[in-house]
């Protein structure tokens, strides 16, 4: 029987904390990992943060944007970290923010959530801006084969806040309508007590009460960037999420990967024991 991606988060969150390692090989970061800005330097930058994240962190998050600059080699590069770090046993969300319609949104989802394919990833982030419906096929895909799919709610960036805000007559904003209608897709699929496959990407440093987002059932993960290098800390998790804080995916990746390819490993063990610490699951 195939386990849930829902399921799985929840044991990696259990076993090793919530910790989500971020795989972004900026040019910046190339430079101080001194290394070329190619897709040579992305792989080998993707592959040292797998080794230091595998048996530390439950996650790992490649942004896809900073291989696909490269073009084929650059995917050829992120074929091959995404192939080491799901044989580690980490948890690969590929932060990939696809969106469209049918069959080129069901394109979009067979290469990133079909068992073998080249770009396999435990579970990816999608648009629902053409409506969450347009990401039916990625949900069911997800569901036939214990995939996740991470739906943009609520997002950190100012340029967000005025269409994620804006309100139907119900006074409902467009973020909790996501939020409510990607949640009856989980209700459908998960039996009592289990996590929901499709999660969320709320930042860190959202406002929930400004945004009109609530606490939502069946529980599902929250994929949070905005730990770190943006100002959230472990510590305010209870504050920020309530009583969805223990379903939270804290992402940092600056904050982890600016130590370097020599500490690496420690800021990584340093920063998940941060996380664990933090009552996340009271």
């Amino acid at each position: 029987m195939t386990v849930s991606f829902g399921q799985r988060a929840r044991a990696g969150i259990d076993r090793f904390g919530p910790l989500c390692v971020g795989i972004d090989p900026h040019p910046g970061l190339l430079d101080e990992w001194a290394l070329p800005q190619s897709a040579a330097g992305a792989r080998e930058f993707g592959l040292r943060v797998v080794e230091a994240a595998a048996g530390r962190a439950a996650f790992v998050k490649p942004q896809v944007s900073f291989f696909e600059r490269y073009g084929s080699a650059g995917f050829a590069a992120l074929e091959r970290v995404l192939a080491e770090a799901r044989a580690s046993g980490t948890l690969v969300i590929a932060d990939a923010k696809r969106g469209d319609i049918g069959s080129t949104m069901d394109a979009y989802a067979a290469a990133w959530l079909t068992p073998g394919s080249p770009l396999e990833a435990d579970a990816v982030t999608a648009s629902p801006y053409l409506g969450v419906g347009a990401l039916s096929g990625a949900f069911e895909l997800a569901h036939r084969g214990g995939k996740g799919v991470f739906v943009l709610a609520a997002t950190s960036n100012p340029e967000g806040i005025g269409l994620q805000r804006s309100a139907d007559a119900d006074a409902r904003t467009v973020a909790q309508r996501v939020i409510d209608e990607a949640s009856a897709v989980n209700a459908a699929c998960v039996a009592d007590g289990e996590w929901g496959s499709v999660g969320f990407v709320i930042g860190a440093t959202v406002d929930w009460h400004a945004s009109g987002i609530r606490p939502f059932t069946p529980v599902a993960p929250i994929l949070a960037p905005g730990f770190g290098y943006q100002g959230a800390r472990p510590a305010d998790a209870r504050r920020i999420f309530g009583a969805m804080a223990p379903a939270v995916i804290m992402s940092e990746s600056r904050s982890i990967l600016s130590a370097g390819s020599d500490r690496i490993e420690t800021v990584i063990e340093e920063h998940a024991r941060s996380a664990r610490e933090q009552d996340h699951h009271e």
